[in-house]
């Protein structure tokens, strides 16, 4: 039992860490943090005041809508017991026979209250309603209606901009928890998966990432945060991708990418981040939306493939199953770049994935099953160690 919980605790420190250290977490949002600005800079959060109340959180967002209302009923509550006191209206004061008041049955600073609260939220009068006696009452009455139009616009404006946001839209887009890297198409490529759970497209869909890390020149200089372009391509193209179904990316490893200098025991020792971003259009809001996920050393394998997602029923209907979304299996794959672009040394290796062309329906076999099951497990083994669980055959070729 100690055992397990001393595990438990070191999985957690080091799911942490990774956390800490990333610059873009995996559902998108920036773990960046802004030090020593001058006060005067936080006045334009204000100019702009509606980015700002449309970006802050919902808790907020009620909390000072709730204060507003309040203030403005207790505001305009003291100026309808001020135009009664004045007017003689309040219970303790001397009144004539003949005597009007400026609002009936409003006698005391809680009747002033509630007026000033049926006033303002238009629930309707009661015994409470306005005469014609005082005209400072009909302008003070003139004057609360707008101010609470204004306010009731303001609250709706930003309540409905805030569920609207394109980034809703980004909740359901998915990427696979983990990118691999496996030979595809005659070239080694990292790849990953990116899924709509929308049946709803995105219009002019394009897919890029960046490689974020720090470099160093050779006049000494140290770059924190070097952005490197990564460019993602499609079997079907590059841009206006048909995002209907999962769709897997990949990006070629040649010389021009800075994954060439990488093998498979060294890939999970170097510190970089790999920031992917898919931009498009929703096609219910035509509103413009950007999914963004990042990827670090420990969440890349190396000589894995994905299971297959799409099959056929025999109604005719594609079946997409997402319980493999993120599952992978070993597949043979070369220790590095160069030795896989060696034409001297690199030799063709027995094709070891799931293919599934027809569309038809295929029943996965334990093995694999059991395979992708316990990725998580070698996954954590080889970012603790520091080293993979390959074994260099000859022509850079590894073994599971």
């Amino acid at each position: 039992m100690f055992q397990s919980l001393q595990k438990h605790i070191q999985n957690y420190m080091m799911e942490y860490r990774i956390h800490k250290n990333r610059l873009m977490t995996k559902d998108g949002h920036c773990n960046i943090e802004f030090g020593n600005m001058r006060y005067k800079k936080h006045f334009a959060f204000l100019v702009d005041f509606w980015t700002t109340f449309v970006e802050i959180r919902w808790r907020y967002v009620i909390v000072f809508f709730n204060v507003t209302f309040l203030v403005s009923w207790l505001i305009f509550g003291l100026l309808w017991f001020w135009i009664a006191r004045n007017n003689g209206d309040l219970w303790w004061q001397t009144r004539t026979v003949n005597h009007i008041q400026c609002v009936s049955n409003v006698d005391g600073l809680t009747s002033a209250f509630l007026y000033s609260l049926e006033t303002q939220s238009t629930i309707g009068y009661g015994l409470r309603l306005i005469t014609p006696q005082c005209p400072g009452a009909i302008i003070l009455l003139i004057i609360q209606i707008l101010v609470g139009m204004i306010i009731n616009s303001f609250a709706c404006g930003v309540v409905m901009a805030k569920i609207s946001l394109p980034k809703k839209r980004a909740k359901t887009i998915t990427f696979s928890k983990m990118a691999i890297i496996c030979p595809k198409n005659g070239s080694l490529c990292l790849l990953l998966q990116v899924a709509n759970l929308r049946k709803t497209l995105l219009i002019g869909s394009q897919i890029y990432g960046k490689l974020l890390r720090t470099t160093i020149t050779p006049e000494g200089e140290t770059i924190i945060m070097e952005q490197t372009n990564i460019d993602f391509l499609v079997d079907i193209g590059k841009d206006n991708l048909f995002f209907v179904c999962p769709i897997t990316i990949y990006h070629v490893i040649d010389k021009s990418s800075p994954f060439f200098e990488m093998a498979a025991d060294t890939l999970h020792r170097q510190e970089f981040e790999l920031v992917v971003f898919l931009e498009g259009t929703a096609e219910s809001t035509s509103s413009s939306v950007q999914v963004r996920t990042s990827y670090i050393p420990q969440e890349i394998q190396w000589g894995y493939s994905f299971l297959p997602m799409i099959s056929r029923t025999k109604e005719g209907k594609y079946c997409v199953d997402f319980s493999n979304f993120s599952k992978t299996v070993p597949v043979a794959t070369p220790h590095c770049a160069y030795c896989f672009n060696n034409e001297n040394k690199h030799h063709h290796v027995e094709k070891r994935g799931i293919d599934n062309k027809g569309f038809e329906v295929i029943e996965l076999p334990r093995a694999a099953t059991s395979v992708s099951s316990s990725i998580s497990t070698s996954v954590t083994k080889m970012s603790s160690s520091g080293t993979g669980t390959f074994v260099k055959l000859p022509c850079g070729q590894q073994s599971f």
